[in-house]
């Protein structure tokens, strides 16, 4: 299977779906969030899915309902306007990694494959997790590793793969694992190892800037009354969206006006959810997802 969708009920049940409305999946996938989308709508509905891996859209769903658009979702708005719609009734996205990107060995996302260090979503983007390691400085490194998944030993993290570049090019993941054996915390290998390759995958896809990019986004291509739910995985990504939907900008406060007067675009239908315990114990991957949704006011 390409991908088991996460909170599958919950996040479609959010978006309140119109029959006739007009509706966005940023991430497709295998098509599992589309597929209960489409469920929903009638006849005169329509849903606009997006991804930009190949792999992911060979999973089309034939329907006449769906166009799939086989971009980076940070290009939404331009392409809405593209195919004739101005606004929308409702936007999923769900960012995790899928699963058949983690289990297919050649893509270089999991720990647990010999393979290169690729990481590209898109196959066609020029930078991999190999060049980062053997290009960035160390300062550059430990930048990644702290912010992007607060490591705290970052800095030793990014002296050791430096110095050991510097004797043999890092390749792949077998060689990696190995040579980072010092600095990963006994009892936790894997998931320091987890959390080191979550910040490559997150700096050769360029997710946080894609992030907030699409954020931006968000109150110019809802409708009044229109909702957005989004899926996140790690504390980075969810403390973007949360900030976003409480104060319409990535700030710790809302932005205000010469009168100190807010306008923020959403109000949040909930604080946020996560998996039930049975989903959890069904599917590993669902463990640090959390729902946050809101309606465009």
């Amino acid at each position: 299977m390409y991908h088991n969708p996460v909170m599958l009920e919950e996040s479609i049940a959010s978006l309140g779906i119109k029959e006739d409305g007009v509706y966005v999946d940023l991430t497709f996938g295998s098509g599992g969030h589309s597929k209960e989308i489409l469920n929903a709508l009638g006849k005169n509905g329509k849903l606009l899915a997006f991804d930009q891996d190949l792999d992911a859209i060979k999973n089309e769903i034939l329907d006449d309902r769906l166009l799939l658009i086989n971009q980076n979702f940070k290009f939404l708005q331009q392409n809405l306007l593209y195919h004739g719609y101005q606004m929308v009734d409702g936007i999923l996205a769900d960012l995790g990694v899928s699963s058949y990107q983690f289990d297919t060995p050649e893509r270089g996302f999991s720990i647990r494959h010999q393979s290169k260090l690729d990481m590209r979503m898109n196959k066609n983007g020029e930078l991999t997790a190999s060049e980062i390691l053997n290009n960035y400085s160390e300062i550059e490194l430990a930048k990644i590793f702290y912010e992007y998944s607060d490591l705290r030993n970052s800095r030793s993290i990014a002296k050791l793969i430096v110095n050991k570049r510097n004797e043999n090019k890092i390749n792949s993941t077998e060689q990696f694992n190995s040579l980072l054996d010092p600095v990963l915390l006994k009892g936790y290998e894997n998931k320091t190892l987890a959390k080191i390759y979550q910040a490559l995958r997150i700096e050769v896809n360029d997710e946080i800037e894609v992030l907030k990019q699409l954020l931006v986004q968000l109150p110019d291509v809802l409708k009044t009354g229109g909702k957005v739910s989004i899926i996140t995985y790690h504390s980075v990504e969810d403390r973007l969206v949360k900030r976003f939907i409480n104060n319409g900008c990535f700030g710790l406060e809302p932005l205000k006006d010469d009168f100190g007067k807010t306008n923020l675009p959403f109000k949040k239908s909930f604080k946020f959810k996560v998996p039930s315990k049975d989903e959890k114990k069904n599917n590993s991957r669902s463990r640090s997802a959390k729902l946050r949704s809101a309606v465009r006011i």
